[in-house]
């Protein structure tokens, strides 16, 4: 049986959709994996913000939509920076055994790719100097970076190839499996339908973000048929099934929370930069504002400028209202940022996955939470009881809106 071979997934399906059951089908016909394992975003994403629908709906929406298993992203690195969010997932899987590493990407060129992480990996110099010599010119910093790989290649090509988020992504991806020496395979799927940031339905295959969008613009009942078409029929039923979708959540729905923690933290002086994504200046400037009372995306607005990227900000304020610092981070990093493997759902049809990584994985695997304590060390356990926390906070947004859900110590797996 342990001839079994796996292809792991990094993903947030914020929500998964019709592109995701897709990625999945293209990775078994391209690998011929027996088993598909995703290492998903909790209840907060790397934008920033929380998640449209809880973790555990979304899945059973991925198991219902192909993936065998689902485990958890720690929610340090699911709210971090592209390089952390990546390194993490990269970590996770490959402490699992995990055979080949997939990810999808606007170019589908590998070669490239590997080209502009080994550019990045390295830092050479002159690559160095061009990207001050950019960033100068004032080029944002995204900017700069694509500018600069671009010449040090002599391809102009390399300024567009990092200019679109999930093609940003794979090589943050690639970059992390040369830095951990991994032995996992890289294998891109060249991304179909509309573009990551795409708000337009046309055609089977829309983006999260355009699905998104409808769901916070129209009634549940007037974007059901819409949806319909773009989320599989399976994991549209989940989707119904556990209630969610009457009850999505949004960025903004954060806004009253922030402002109370923003007023604590202001009345306590308490140093601001030392949550995760803050620097001295961000710091300064949103206490300035403290008084505004703005809703979450406008805080945001307000703060954004050239040098500090709207994802950027909400991440910050996102950790400061989950009193996720900087020292956490490092620590977790430390600890090989993946210490254990939480289990949110498997198919009964992956009983010998589950099996093979009993005996491979290099992690423990937590499926009860109330035996986590006998099997993680002291600070593994730190960054396990922050994703319970953080899922608190998820779910009290829930609860606010009607919506009650079983706590982390009661919450079972899903398993279908």
């Amino acid at each position: 049986m342990d001839q079994i071979k796996t292809a792991g997934i990094i993903a947030e399906y914020n929500p998964f959709h019709n592109g995701h059951q897709y990625q999945i089908e293209e990775i078994r016909r391209q690998t011929g994996a027996d088993f598909v394992i995703v290492a998903m975003s909790g209840d907060f994403v790397q934008r920033g913000e929380p998640a449209i629908f809880d973790k555990y709906t979304r899945t059973r929406m991925a198991l219902c939509g192909g993936a065998d298993l689902v485990v958890e992203l720690p929610a340090l690195f699911a709210t971090s920076s592209a390089e952390d969010f990546a390194a993490c997932g990269v970590s996770l899987l490959g402490s699992l055994g995990t055979d080949f590493l997939c990810f999808g990407s606007e170019s589908g060129n590998l070669s490239h790719l590997q080209k502009a992480a080994e550019i990045l990996s390295e830092e050479s110099a002159i690559w160095q100097s061009l990207l001050q010599t950019y960033l100068k010119q004032g080029e944002t910093y995204p900017s700069a970076r694509s500018l600069a790989v671009a010449e040090l290649t002599g391809d102009p090509g390399f300024s567009t190839l990092l200019a679109t988020p999930n093609n940003i992504l794979a090589v943050e991806y690639l970059k992390a499996l040369k830095q951990q020496e991994s032995s996992m395979i890289p294998v891109t799927i060249r991304r179909r339908g509309c573009g990551y940031h795409d708000t337009e339905f046309s055609g089977p295959y829309a983006s999260a973000s355009a699905i998104r969008l409808l769901l916070s613009q129209s009634a549940v009942l007037e974007s059901t048929e819409t949806l319909c078409m773009q989320i599989p029929p399976a994991a549209f039923d989940a989707l119904l099934k556990e209630g969610a979708l009457a009850k999505p959540v949004f960025p903004d729905d954060l806004s009253e929370l922030l402002q109370f923690r923003l007023l604590s933290a202001v009345q306590r002086q308490e140093d601001l930069s030392r949550f995760l994504d803050f620097s001295s200046d961000l710091a300064a400037r949103l206490t300035r504002q403290v008084l505004h009372f703005a809703p979450f995306s406008e805080q945001i607005l307000q703060l954004k400028t050239k040098g500090y990227t709207y994802t950027r900000i909400s991440r910050a304020l996102l950790h400061l209202l989950l009193d996720i610092t900087k020292e956490q981070s490092s620590q977790a990093k430390s600890l090989g940022y993946a210490p254990y493997a939480r289990i949110l759902g498997f198919k009964k049809s992956a009983g010998p996955l589950l099996s093979h990584l009993r005996r491979q994985s290099r992690i423990p695997l937590i499926t009860k939470t109330a035996d986590a304590k006998k099997l993680l060390s002291p600070e593994a356990m730190k960054v396990l009881e922050t994703d319970f926390y953080v899922s608190h906070v998820y779910q009290s947004l829930l609860a606010s809106r009607g919506r009650l859900i079983r706590n982390e110590y009661t919450k079972s797996v899903i398993v279908l």
